[in-house]
């Protein structure tokens, strides 16, 4: 799943934390981060800060209620 425009990173990661399953950011390099352990979040901010605006990031949810909530995050925000 792609993601754009992320406006709130705290309630992102808030999101993330409630997720059941392994959810990894696809780095433009091809390597996967688990974005629920707090190292590879402080990475991605790292990122995000570095780059000044970060468009689009792709995500992988292995698990359907994880796809839906965050797709319910970026729905109602």
């Amino acid at each position: 799943m792609k993601i754009k425009n992320i406006s709130n990173v705290n309630q992102f990661f808030d999101v993330l934390e409630h997720c059941k399953g392994k959810v990894e950011l696809v780095t433009s390099e091809g390597d996967r981060l688990n974005l629920k352990s707090k190292l590879c979040q402080y990475i991605m901010l790292t990122k995000m800060f570095s780059e000044a605006k970060i468009d689009e990031i792709e995500i992988i949810a292995y698990e359907p209620e994880d796809t839906q909530r965050l797709l319910d995050y970026l729905i109602r925000g």
